[in-house]
């Protein structure tokens, strides 16, 4: 396994072509994909064919920026995912995002992970900002971003082909600096 990140309760790593059924398993509960896709499940091709190739060129590319595998510690039960990765070609800005099945949910894994994500990048990886986006009326996620330290920066309204219930509310950003994360 190519362990990207441990922490206390949580082994990050690069995902491979074997994750593809943890993939559609997480992404077919709709709960989970209820802020993303009003919780239609990812189809398993797009899975093989478009999500997995997108993972393994970031790395390629980046090699320490991009999608991790998120696995309980104790056992190996696969718990998700995290993202850290490049949003302009560089290391300036990273996106930080997560997607959890619901077993998962509320046991602070995904504040666990953003933190130890956040303090690599701003002390080994070079990262200037982190920024986070989900929908308005997503409350977890914007509580996970404010625990791992992010703040508000703003509410905007994308223009999507598919409007999905709350998006009406619109997006919001949230972001860190490293000058103040070390503050």
């Amino acid at each position: 396994m190519d362990t990207f990140l441990t922490t206390e309760r949580l082994e990050l790593r690069r995902f491979t072509a074997d994750d593809v059924d943890a993939l559609v398993e997480l992404d077919a509960d709709p709960e989970v994909t209820r802020y993303l896709t009003g919780g239609r499940p990812t189809p398993r091709a797009v899975v093989e064919e478009t999500l997995l190739p997108l993972y393994f060129d970031h790395y390629r590319r980046f090699g320490d920026l991009g999608w991790w595998a998120a696995h309980e510690r104790a056992g190996g039960a696969f718990l998700g995912w995290f993202e850290f990765r490049s949003l302009n070609g560089d290391r300036a800005e990273v996106e930080l995002g997560y997607r959890l099945r619901r077993p998962a949910w509320g046991h602070g894994y995904a504040t666990e992970g953003a933190r130890a994500l956040i303090r690599r990048g701003f002390t080994e990886l070079g990262v200037e900002r982190v920024v986070a986006y989900t929908m308005a009326v997503n409350l977890g996620s914007r509580r996970v971003m404010e625990k791992a330290g992010l703040g508000f920066v703003r509410t905007f309204h994308e223009d999507y082909p598919e409007m999905i219930p709350g998006s009406e509310h619109g997006e919001v950003e949230y972001a860190l600096a490293a000058a103040d994360w070390q503050a």
